[in-house]
Order: C-alpha cells, then sequence, then structure tokens
C-alpha cells in the first residue's frame, strides 16, 4: 500500500487529483456499529501524528464514538487522493500538498491543526544535514548536489530552496531527489545522496551517525509555521458534519494533551515507527498548538508560488477552517 500510494505522490499526483476531484468523496463511507462510527484516516508515519496515537489510546475518540483506521503513507501528496476518492475520511497533509490540491479544483478542507516548526533554528523537528566528515557547512553548498526530500516540488524542497537563497545560493541549482524519510539515513550514510531534509525521527538517527545539521529549513521559511494539518474532502465535510466536529474535537484535546506529555509522546511513536529507545531520546518534538498561524501559511504560499508550484493561486479562505 505504501508503495502504491508513494507511486501517487509524485508524476502521476495531479493526475491522480484531478480524476479524484470529480467525485467530491461521494464515496467516502464510514462505517457505524454499536454507536462508534469507524473513520479511516491516511497518515505519515512521523512523529508528527503522535497526538492522534495518543488520543487513540487516552479514549479520545472512543468518548466521541469514533474509532480511528489508519493507513501509512509516504507523503501528503499520496494522501490527498486517497480522502478525495473516498479511501479515506480524514487525512493528514503538509499544507503545500493541500494549497496544490486546491488550487487544482480539488475538493479539500482542512478542519484540524496538525504540526508545527518549534520556530528554534537548530532545534526544530525538521533538519537539513550532511554525511559527518562532509565538506558541505552551508545550504549555499548545495548547488550541483544531491539533495533527498520525501516528496518533490513539496513543502520540504520549498523549504530547502528557501535556506540556500537565504544563503546565497541559487535553488534552481540544487539536484533535488525523492527518499522517503525512512531511507534517508542508510543512502546519507552511504554517500548515495549529498544532504537530506527530513523530520523526526529520521533526523535523530542520521545524528546519531554523526551527521551534521546545516540548516534548518522549516524555520527559515517562517515563524512558528504551520507544517500540516487534517483535512476532508468538501463533500464528506457536507455531509457529514457531526462526524467532522466529533473528530475536530478528539484532534484538539489529542493536540493538546501532546504538547503537554513529551514522554509519552516518544513512547507512542515505537507503536507505528521501528525507532530504537536512544534516537527517541535524542528527537526533538514539534510544536502542536491548537490553532493553525495563518500567515506563516501565507508566507509559505508565496514561496510555493515563486517556486511554481501552483497555476492559480489557491484560495485560502475556502481551505482553511
Amino acid at each position: 500500500m505504501r508503495r502504491l500510494l508513494a507511486g501517487l505522490a509524485t508524476g502521476t499526483f495531479l493526475l491522480a487529483t484531478a480524476a479524484c476531484g470529480s467525485s467530491g468523496g461521494s464515496s467516502s463511507t464510514a462505517t457505524s456499529s454499536g454507536g462508534t462510527t469507524t473513520v479511516k484516516v491516511g497518515i505519515i508515519p512521523i512523529v508528527d501524528v503522535a497526538p492522534l496515537y495518543l488520543g487513540q489510546k487516552e479514549g479520545f475518540f472512543s468518548k466521541r464514538g469514533l474509532k480511528l483506521s489508519t493507513t501509512l503513507a509516504q507523503g501528503g501528496a499520496a494522501i490527498v487522493p486517497g480522502v478525495t476518492s473516498g479511501q479515506f475520511q480524514f487525512g493528514f497533509s503538509n499544507m503545500t500538498s493541500l494549497m496544490i490540491a486546491q488550487s487544482n479544483g480539488v475538493p479539500v478542507q482542512a478542519i484540524a491543526n496538525g504540526v508545527a516548526s518549534t520556530g528554534v533554528a537548530g532545534k526544530d523537528f525538521g533538519g537539513l544535514v550532511v554525511k559527518k566528515g562532509s565538506s558541505i557547512t552551508s545550504p549555499k553548498q548545495l548547488e550541483g548536489k544531491k539533495v533527498a526530500v520525501n516528496t518533490l516540488k513539496n513543502i520540504n524542497e520549498t523549504a530547502v530552496r528557501e535556506s540556500v537563497r537565504k544563503a546565497g545560493g541559487d535553488p534552481d541549482k540544487v539536484n533535488f531527489v525523492e527518499l522517503a524519510f525512512d531511507q534517508m539515513p542508510a543512502a546519507l550514510d552511504k554517500g548515495q545522496i549529498d544532504a537530506a531534509m527530513a523530520v523526526e525521527p529520521a533526523l535523530a538517527t542520521m545524528k546519531l551517525q554523526g551527521a551534521s545539521e546545516i540548516a534548518s529549513p522549516l524555520v527559515d521559511v517562517g515563524q512558528n509555521l504551520t507544517v500540516a494539518m487534517y483535512f476532508t474532502s468538501t463533500s464528506y465535510a457536507q455531509k457529514n458534519p457531526a462526524v467532522v466536529k466529533k473528530f475536530q474535537e478528539a484532534v484538539a484535546e489529542s493536540l493538546s494533551y501532546a504538547d503537554a506529555h513529551p514522554d509519552e509522546v516518544r513512547q507512542i511513536v515505537t507503536t507505528y515507527t521501528k525507532t530504537p529507545a536512544d534516537v527517541l531520546a535524542k528527537v526533538t518534538l514539534p510544536k502542536w498548538p491548537a490553532e493553525a498561524n495563518r500567515s506563516s501559511i501565507e508566507t509559505l504560499e508565496k514561496l510555493s508560488e515563486q517556486d511554481g508550484l501552483f497555476k492559480t493561486a489557491p484560495d485560502l479562505d475556502k481551505l482553511l477552517p
């Protein structure tokens, strides 16, 4: 399933979302049993979604009559068509994927905050790293080099491009390659790539291998950047407002709980990733604020437009809650 979804995340993304767009999620169905509604959620196996797992464990969803059925994907771009086609009722996606979808007429609607940058350079959950002993010490030196991102033409590429610009380099001269987060540590260690833009826990894994962090691209994009949000299709939101409201409330409680219980966050990550204890101890946790930071999303939109990711500018008033 991960390979299938990853495939949708690359060259076929626009075609897939356009094809799914006509349905508007009309085929989305959640199963109900004994007063409990099971909803399918597409997520990424990274630290960002820990609150969802914690919320499920703590009963924040079940007390609202919801049961989560999760499916893992490589990136937000792969989850968008899953939601609009009805494969999932809800999904977790970075803001760039959602803006690209919305700008292409795909009926998606962000409904709850997902994750945010810490806003502190060198102490963020996302980082741009190079191999131990590398002569590269600045993003400017990435010109002509091979840099891995989990999805091409998406948020992490845009973020790295901004770091390169701020360091005085030309981002158009960087050779970006697509690689899943969990494959980045081995690729960097073997010298198959020159640098990697990773989020936790892959970031901590590479640092333990001796990798050096040369930039915090998500921080370079904007202060306290809203990186991702939970979303649904506009059709599902219109037809199932009660379920959406329950999901929103459960997510909000889960985000607050995660922010207040970092040790439990680290522990829950072991249930859906193969992260060793020594790596978890080094993981930098993101922020999980209750509300999205609209100004940071607007900054990301401008950078994405500059990088040519939109044919037409997305309508944030329609996309954001």
